[in-house]
């Protein structure tokens, strides 16, 4: 007797009619193991009231709204990429409906970090700032050279992106930051320098420096670079296709279903968490 089918993973999609978002619509649609369940937008978004398949040529029969109970009424996952302030108003109607979250937007303060991390006692929540396996790696590699790279090298961080996005330095940039500085027992907040201009004087060699790149349509580019005497090591990772984020994404929200409650990032996701 054949086994029955699983049931596939219910999954919503905030910001639909986005970039990102339409990417990750097409990855739901492709993934043999989940559903488009809803499809949220901007009460101002053009795309409401429209198939969230359209842009893509496919029929899904879910339409894209502005109602949040609506939106998330058949999800269990809600997987969003859109700005501080929305994800917020999304934080708030998954936790009353007891939706988890896939949370990869950027540029939150830490008032609102701390919201989410409220909201992670009732609902299980996993948030990080790039859903990329290979930049995930990076990070392990990252604190591992600094590790190794203690004395006598200068840390910079270089990221660019395109030209629409809205916070300087980027999410993956800054999680890079944190992580180099806990390898080197310090605080972010205390060593970080993210403008030079004029008259600086010599480099302060516990600082670890960044610089921020906006332009065309670089989809995201992130270099560590480890200056010393005579040698200089650079560890990069460069973004070709969203396609990784959706991927990653999907990873997450198949992960975070399971869970009950809690914060949890990547590297729970990926099974890294030493």
């Amino acid at each position: 007797m054949s086994l029955p089918a699983p049931t596939p993973l219910r999954i919503a999609i905030a910001g639909a009619s986005g970039r990102m978002g339409r990417m990750l619509v097409e990855a739901v649609l492709a993934a043999p193991d989940a559903v488009l369940a809803g499809a949220l937008d901007v009460p101002d978004s053009p795309a409401l009231g429209q198939d969230a398949g359209a842009a893509l040529g496919a029929i899904t029969g879910v339409r894209v709204t502005s109602d949040l109970r609506a939106g998330l009424a058949n999800a269990q996952v809600l997987i969003d990429f859109t700005r501080p302030e929305g994800t917020l108003a999304h934080l708030a109607a998954c936790r009353e409906l007891g939706v988890r979250m896939v949370i990869g937007t950027t540029g939150f303060s830490e008032a609102q970090k701390a919201r989410i991390a409220d909201a992670a006692t009732q609902i299980a929540i996993m948030m990080a700032p790039n859903m990329s396996v290979g930049v995930n790696a990076v990070l392990e590699l990252l604190a591992r050279a600094a590790r190794m790279l203690n004395h006598g090298f200068d840390i910079e961080v270089i990221e660019a992106h395109h030209r629409h996005k809205v916070d300087a330095p980027s999410g993956t940039a800054l999680k890079m930051g944190e992580v180099l500085a806990d390898a080197l027992g310090r605080r972010l907040d205390e060593c970080a320098v993210y403008a030079r201009e004029g008259v600086t004087g010599p480099r302060d060699p516990s600082t670890i420096g960044f610089s921020t790149i906006r332009g065309g349509d670089i989809i995201g580019d992130h270099t560590v670079l480890f200056a010393g005497d005579g040698e200089r090591i650079e560890i990069t990772h460069k973004s070709t296709s969203r396609v990784t984020y959706a991927q990653g994404s999907l990873h997450a929200a198949r992960y975070i279903v399971q869970q009950a409650s809690g914060l949890h990032d990547m590297s729970d996701v990926l099974g890294l968490r030493a």
